[in-house]
């Protein structure tokens, strides 16, 4: 196994445990302890997967030049999604919700384009869908969640559908 080998099994394995994290966060009560944890644990493995995806695309610029500007993207959105929550920007669950979630679509957006091919299902669509599908379909889910928990009256509620 060559050191490319390796740094690829190792983004492998980042990605996987971002996947699983961010899941496993938006899914447990969003008090502190859970959620926390694992957006810790999901911000610290996206990191070192943004790394590693820059690291590998550079190495193999004319085949995967396209990993480099996904983990740019992707990265940049957990950045601002993770600052906003951190300093406590104004309204920043807002900010919050579009960064942390912006940035699991440009995971899934990566795992698709890499693939998507060989997921059952999904490798009768073109291969151009596995671009945009996470977006389409994230995109509103992002406004739901973002509108579900909106602030009003300087108490953060919970809104119902």
């Amino acid at each position: 196994m060559d050191l490319f080998e390796v740094i690829l099994s190792i983004h492998i394995g980042l990605g996987m445990i971002c996947l699983l994290s961010g899941a496993v966060s938006m899914l447990v009560p969003k008090t502190k302890g859970g959620h926390t944890k694992w957006g810790e644990v999901y911000h610290g493995a996206y990191a070192a997967l943004a790394a590693t995806a820059i690291i590998l695309s550079v190495w193999k610029w004319n085949e995967i030049a396209y990993l480099f500007y996904i983990a740019v993207f992707s990265y940049g959105l957990a950045i601002y999604g993770y600052a906003s929550r951190k300093q406590k920007w104004k309204s920043w669950l807002q900010h919050h919700i579009r960064g942390m979630l912006g940035s699991y679509i440009g995971a899934v957006t990566a795992l698709l384009v890499n693939i998507g091919d060989s997921i059952p299902l999904l490798n009768k669509l073109p291969d151009l869908s596995y671009w945009f599908l996470p977006t389409i379909i994230g995109s509103p889910l992002i406004y739901i969640v973002a509108r579900r928990y909106r602030k009003t009256s300087s108490v953060l509620k919970k809104i119902p559908y």
